[in-house]
């Protein structure tokens, strides 16, 4: 009889550890739950905070109003994070664009990209704290300065990618491609957040008691999850191909020469390109009053010329108006060393910041000279003279002139771009390869002996590359700066391309990202095998935790009926006391 009332109170007093176990446990959290409601709420008391009851709501009504909106103001500013991430390629033609409404040079990219990252990581640790909260069971409650905050970011965000969609849509068309590379990455990222969101998915689907909520909470987890593992079979790369397919690296062509290490359009520009093994040399044709051809991207000499210190009343006036004798006294270096137009330029030696400052306004016929020398290809925008000047119905001729007669530059070497009287020049200079600035059926090339294609990197299109290709077309494509676009290019095709950035892209030996299909393959099978066990496992545990937990309640409530609740009550009276 003894035997088995001792035996009877270690039962009872095993399940008393149990109960007090799990008691323990719901207070070694609470630090951590003061932690995240603290930062979310600005409730740092335990007295200001509540625990989400089975089967009800995780907020009150406002609240889950508001949520949605955390939710699109994380969802706009990833959007508007990636969409100025991946426009890094063209931050110059921005930062450009910029001047010529403000009158001042300023790295406006650099700063609009840090100001979208910071909101994004804002926005990020709001939605990451209230995962949190609800994985913990607790109501949320979003204190009023966040709530302040969240309607910044998506106001930002919103008015962001509107302004940026009106002034510059062709950056969608950039974020387009950069989905053929990235998006096997991205694939992955969207699975481990469905992954993290299966914790809180569970528990409050597994603690509800009705089967329409659990309907609701799990069915769209469950569309998104499978959408996302099917998505794959609708994905598109062409860094995705079987081994030996790939075709040889592109050229690269200097834009304006190396303008990311020394300024744009100068000889020392150009001598750069060259140093780092650019297969060609692009620029842009002015001509002067006095008939000389020099070289000038801008309409105006203020942005890439002292002007405004020797004719402070002449930097609005057209580069084409000036006469040579004025325009090669002029300083075309210290501007670079002064503004800094790249984000990402080095830190130049002592003799190149001297070679900059003493660079002068670069002629047509030394470019050509120069190019000829070292047997690099040229292309150049032509630029036709502005209204009442004496060269403006002959500008064509004069630069002809210059490169048939003053330069004697091999004609081979020359890719002619100008359309107008391009028949004309094809009979005076029959050596030249003409070069079409747009897309056109391919017998419309070939009726114009075109041989080559110069396109902005924005109508890239493997499918048109070898089309063109095997007409004997080749595609040239501009500007491109970044490795990842350079190797987007490589796998498409294209048989060169213009760049900024020579010194950095003639390092790659390979395209980044490149892969078999069979090796994605298996990365995405991995992917999606390795989630549906992780998930699976959570939804597992959840279950169980809320199957023992109502066990042991069930339990201690008996316990306490039965008259060991004075034992337990002594037992809590001997714990250190637990401060929220």
């Amino acid at each position: 009889m003894d035997a088995s009332a001792t035996s009877l109170k270690r039962i009872k007093f095993g399940k008393l550890k149990v109960v007090r176990r799990r008691l323990l446990q719901r207070y070694e959290h609470q630090p951590f739950i003061s932690c995240l409601a603290g930062f979310y709420s600005c409730r740092w008391k335990r007295y200001q905070r509540r625990r989400t009851e089975p089967g009800k709501c995780c907020c009150k009504t406002r609240e889950c109003l508001f949520f949605p909106l955390l939710v699109g103001a994380f969802c706009f500013s990833l959007v508007f994070l990636y969409m100025w991430g991946e426009a890094k390629n063209d931050y110059n033609n921005f930062d450009w664009y910029n001047y010529g409404n403000l009158g001042f040079w300023f790295l406006w990219s650099v700063v609009l990209l840090i100001v979208a990252a910071i909101l994004f990581m804002y926005i990020t640790l709001l939605l990451v704290l209230a995962m949190c909260l609800l994985a913990e069971g607790q109501q949320l409650y979003l204190h009023w300065s966040h709530k302040i905050g969240t309607f910044l970011v998506l106001g930002f965000s919103i008015t962001a990618l509107f302004i940026l969609s009106v002034l510059w849509g062709d950056q969608w068309k950039t974020v387009l491609l950069s989905f053929q590379i990235t998006a096997p990455y991205l694939h992955i990222g969207a699975i481990t957040i469905m992954v993290l969101l299966s914790w809180p998915v569970a528990l409050h689907a597994i603690r509800t008691d009705k089967k329409v909520v659990q309907v609701i909470i799990v069915g769209p987890y469950l569309a998104i999850l499978l959408f996302l593992f099917l998505i794959p079979l609708g994905m598109y790369s062409p860094c995705i191909r079987e081994v030996g397919t790939l075709g040889p690296k592109p050229a690269l062509i200097g834009h304006r020469g190396a303008p990311m290490l020394a300024p744009e359009n100068t000889e020392m520009s150009f001598q750069k390109t060259i140093e780092h093994g650019g297969d060609g040399l692009e620029t842009d044709v002015t001509i002067s009053y006095d008939g000389v051809p020099f070289l000038m991207h801008d309409s105006t000499l203020r942005r890439t010329t002292n002007i405004e210190e020797v004719y402070p009343n002449e930097t609005a006036q057209n580069a084409a108006l000036f006469s040579w004798d004025t325009l090669k006294e002029l300083n075309a270096g210290t501007w670079f060393l002064k503004d800094k137009p790249f984000s990402c330029m080095g830190s130049l030696s002592r003799a190149d910041q001297n070679q900059a400052m003493n660079q002068s306004i670069y002629k047509l016929s030394n470019f050509l000279r120069l190019a000829d020398s070292q047997n690099k290809l040229v292309i150049f925008d032509l630029y036709r003279p502005p209204e009442k000047h004496p060269y403006r119905d002959s500008w064509i001729n004069r630069t002809l002139e210059v490169i048939l007669n003053e330069s004697r530059i091999k004609p081979h070497l020359v890719l002619w771009l100008e359309n107008d009287m391009r028949p004309f020049v094809q009979s005076v200079a029959p050596g030249f390869q003409q070069t079409m600035g747009n897309k056109a059926p391919v017998e419309d090339l070939l009726m114009d002996n075109i041989v080559k294609l110069n396109l902005a990197y924005t109508e890239m299109s493997s499918e048109d590359i070898r089309k063109y290709a095997e007409a004997n077309i080749t595609t040239n494509l501009y500007v491109v700066n970044e490795p990842w676009l350079f190797s987007l290019a490589w796998c498409s095709g294209a048989h060169s391309v213009t760049t900024n950035a020579v010194h950095m892209l003639k390092n790659l030996s390979q395209p980044l990202f490149l892969m078999t299909p069979q090796q994605y393959n298996i990365m995405w099978i991995l992917t999606d095998v390795t989630s549906v066990l992780l998930i699976s496992l959570i939804f597992a545990l959840h279950w169980w935790r809320e199957r023992s937990f109502s066990c042991c309640t069930h339990d201690g409530s008996t316990m306490l009926e039965s008259g060991t609740y004075n034992k337990f009550r002594t037992e809590l009276s001997d714990m250190p006391a637990v401060v929220a």
